[in-house]
């Protein structure tokens, strides 16, 4: 059922990873400043919560070189958007909430999902073994990023849907997959769908259940 995936399927592809990594760099860079690290704490913060889901799943697909080595541009990029980012938070002393860092993980979410999802049906895995794919590509970077900055992840902690939402995004992605629609088309209904149910489950304040104690 999978096609060669042309040259400008590629490079969708590379613009949505290439978006993840900035969003989720940015989510860590605000994290960092929240928790008053230095700089050097900020930028190791913004490297981990960018490049921790996709060298997980690089390394669970055995794939190499690792995306980040492949495309050393993003490093460079990472460490433009660090510096850049703490000279105008020193300037303008702009508080950061934690609602600000909710925003850019959403959207790196959905981004990280579908690609995830997209390499590993690349590569012939099940669905649900791409599906969960997607998932570890998504959900890894924040949770590297919150237990550095010494948190219980995020994902794991705060009752509200998280890897649920790139688990219903990525099956969407799949049964796009299999109906053989384009991969564009497959890939920014995920991201629409992943980053769209945890905005909205921000938003509405919606919450899993809860232990009962």
């Amino acid at each position: 059922m999978l096609t060669e995936i042309p040259s400008w399927g590629e490079s969708l592809r590379l613009t949505v990873e290439l978006a993840g990594t900035f969003a989720f760099a940015l989510s860590g860079l605000l994290k960092g400043a929240r928790k008053r690290l230095d700089p050097v704490g900020v930028c190791v913060v913004a490297f981990l919560a960018a490049f921790g889901g996709g060298t997980l799943r690089d390394l669970l697909l055995d794939r190499r070189p690792f995306f980040w080595v492949q495309h050393v541009e993003l490093l460079w990029a990472v460490i433009v958007l660090c510096v850049l980012a703490m000279l105008l938070m020193r300037q303008r002393h702009l508080a950061v909430t934690e609602k600000a860092i909710q925003w850019p993980d959403a959207l790196g979410l959905g981004l990280f999902a579908a690609t995830g999802v997209h390499l590993a049906l690349d590569d012939q895995m099940p669905m649900l073994v791409a599906v969960l794919m997607g998932i570890a590509t998504g959900v890894f970077g924040g949770v590297l990023r919150d237990i550095v900055c010494n948190e219980t992840p995020t994902a794991f902690s705060d009752h509200q849907p998280y890897a649920v939402c790139a688990f219903v995004g990525g099956w969407v992605y799949a049964g796009l997959w299999w109906l053989d629609s384009p991969d564009w088309l497959a890939l920014l209904a995920c991201v629409i769908v992943t980053a769209g149910l945890r905005i909205i489950a921000l938003w509405r304040k919606w919450t899993l259940p809860a232990w009962r104690v």
